[in-house]
């Protein structure tokens, strides 16, 4: 029992010094950048700046709204410039838990989640943001000044990241699935059309009431899914290369054999009181 508490008390040690490591590397990152906290939300407006007609222009309705939204910018980039090391700490404490398949497969789809995400994000900055904040701003009625507050920008370019950041996950998600036989492949090209339809409600949940943008979440979710259900074939199932133990196989232990254990088992614990 006393053993059980240590190794508990070390985790919690370890998970600590490892959270704190994390929290200083974003806040180097964060103090290194802070001095270009402006030109960093520059770039981050820069898709909306280049849609505004001309003469619109970006404004702060918050008192604090100028210092702190480029502040929490300049935060959003630390972090992920210094999400590798974050994943690396949270990869150290996690691996020496996980068995030796288990690290084979579990590496590989972190590193590929971390860039599918990032590329979700280029995706939407480079490409979705250009084409929907254009296509939104050719429909201001004449003589209407087009000006967003910074902070509402703000919270709309993070609610995009992580959904577009997110759905580029599914290849890895329908991989997970597949690789612990909780689907097989077979149902995941069955219900199909089911995840067509959902791939659009989340477009319409997630993105501006407008259906461009709604598509360009939708599509690319569905050609994920489809992405994942191609690798997941590659990679295998657990029926195709981990042996299962057979049901059948299994012996009920005889009474002399029951008895023989419970001896043994009080015969340890007799030995282990002795030694304490």
């Amino acid at each position: 029992m006393e053993d059980n508490q240590e190794t508990f008390l070390s985790h919690l040690v370890e998970l600590r010094d490892r959270l704190i490591r994390a929290l200083v590397a974003v806040i180097l990152v964060f103090l290194a950048l802070v001095n270009w906290a402006r030109d960093i939300y520059s770039l981050l407006a820069a898709p909306m700046l280049a849609a505004l007609p001309e003469g619109g222009h970006m404004i702060a309705t918050d008192v604090a709204g100028a210092f702190f939204v480029p502040m929490k910018v300049t935060l959003m980039v630390a972090f992920l410039i210094a999400l590798p090391y974050v994943l690396y700490q949270a990869w150290a404490f996690v691996a020496p838990g996980l068995y030796q398949h288990e690290k084979k497969l579990a590496l590989p789809l972190l590193l590929a989640s971390v860039v599918l995400f990032f590329v979700g994000m280029s995706f939407a900055y480079f490409i979705v943001f250009p084409t929907v904040f254009t296509f939104i701003n050719k429909f201001a009625p004449e003589g209407v000044a087009v000006m967003t507050d910074i902070d509402k920008y703000l919270s709309f370019v993070l609610t995009t990241f992580l959904a577009f950041g997110v759905t580029f996950e599914v290849p890895v998600v329908v991989i997970v699935l597949v690789r612990v036989g909780l689907v097989s492949i077979e149902k995941l090209k069955e219900i199909r059309p089911y995840v067509i339809v959902g791939c659009f409600v989340v477009g319409a949940i997630f993105t501006p009431p407008d259906v461009l943008s709604q598509f360009m979440l939708a599509v690319p979710m569905w050609l994920l899914y489809e992405l994942g259900i191609v690798f997941a074939r590659f990679i295998g199932t657990p029926e195709a290369d981990e042996p299962r133990t057979d049901a059948l196989a299994y012996r009920p232990l005889s009474d002399a054999e029951m008895n023989a254990e419970l001896d043994r088992a009080e015969a340890e614990s007799k030995t282990n009181r002795e030694r304490h």
